[in-house]
């Protein structure tokens, strides 16, 4: 295993492993699009997950990260991350966000899965959405789904800046940052960008170097080399990007009590291009409006 600037690099083996961490996670979240409904509570969720990482001989990397007490994070409108599952039964209209991860031991190291998505809750579980993404086509009848449209646009939009020829890091956060101000000039409101909260690199460890910002930041970043894996990651608010941290040490808010969304994509870097490690079809559905043809592992 090398590493660059600090930058974990892969061999292909490792990337495998990952790849295998990162679709056990991608299991968890197929269990909640199929759970998460009116009436059911974080609690059980995150007790489906335990039991998911338990059945694929995985280990929880959320659970005891800084004394965290459970497996997932699932954070409810105006939680911005790290919501801690409580007995609170969702309520028709939440917008819930469902962080999750695990890990797998192989050659007696750790590899990591984290990835995130968003949903609306409703009296059934929420249908998935179309794997593509038309441009700049956003739901009009309320700003809550477009919050949520718009953070999952601009997640593979980010994504989709790691395929580009000679990309750096700063480029995710740029291409994220432009998705969201092209959504403002088509909504009418501008989503606010978290910036207290990146996204990251990932492999033996859960978060690892290089900080993978939301935003466009001055600079030079480090150049996307094959063997990197990168969590691309914007939180996007309603309102203020503003937020502060509960007395528990864990759960982060808006301080306008505005909604917030959440969405996550892991992504390994390969000679011949990208492949999204969660995504069982390596992310090409989501990527085709971006002109990306992903490469499997």
């Amino acid at each position: 295993m090398l590493f660059r600037r600090g930058i974990e690099i892969k061999n292909r083996t490792q990337l495998g492993y990952m790849r295998q961490a990162a679709l056990v996670v991608n299991q968890i979240h197929e269990a909640v699009w199929q759970t998460a409904k009116a009436g059911v509570t974080p609690r059980e969720i995150d007790e489906i997950s335990a039991q998911i990482i338990a059945d694929n001989n995985a280990k929880s990397n959320f659970l005891g990260y800084y004394d965290y007490p459970a497996t997932i994070c699932i954070s409810v409108n105006d939680t911005v991350v790290h919501g801690i599952p409580d007995s609170i039964p969702f309520e028709v209209g939440d917008l819930v966000s469902f962080d999750c991860g695990c890990y797998l031991e192989k050659d007696g190291k750790q590899w990591h899965g984290d990835s995130a998505f968003s949903v609306i809750i409703g009296e059934e579980p929420a249908p998935k959405p179309a794997p593509s993404i038309s441009a700049h086509s956003y739901p009009t009848s309320s700003k809550k789904e477009q919050l949520l449209e718009i953070t999952r646009r601009s997640t593979w939009a980010g994504v989709a800046a790691m395929a580009r020829p000679r990309a750096r890091v700063n480029d995710i956060g740029a291409a994220i940052e432009d998705e969201v101000d092209a959504f403002a000039e088509t909504s009418g409101w501008t989503a606010g960008i978290v910036e207290e909260f990146t996204g990251h690199g990932i492999g033996t460890a859960m978060h690892q170097p290089p900080d993978v910002f939301n935003f466009r930041a001055a600079g030079r970043s480090a150049a996307i080399k094959p063997g990197m894996v990168l969590c691309v990651e914007p939180i996007l608010t309603c309102g203020s990007n503003q937020v502060t941290t509960l007395a528990d040490g864990w759960t982060v808010k808006t301080i306008d009590h505005s909604l917030a969304c959440h969405w996550e994509a892991q992504v390994a870097v390969l000679e011949e291009g990208i492949c999204v490690l969660n995504q069982p079809d390596c992310g090409e559905d989501a990527l085709a409006p971006f002109g990306v043809k992903p490469v499997r592992i």
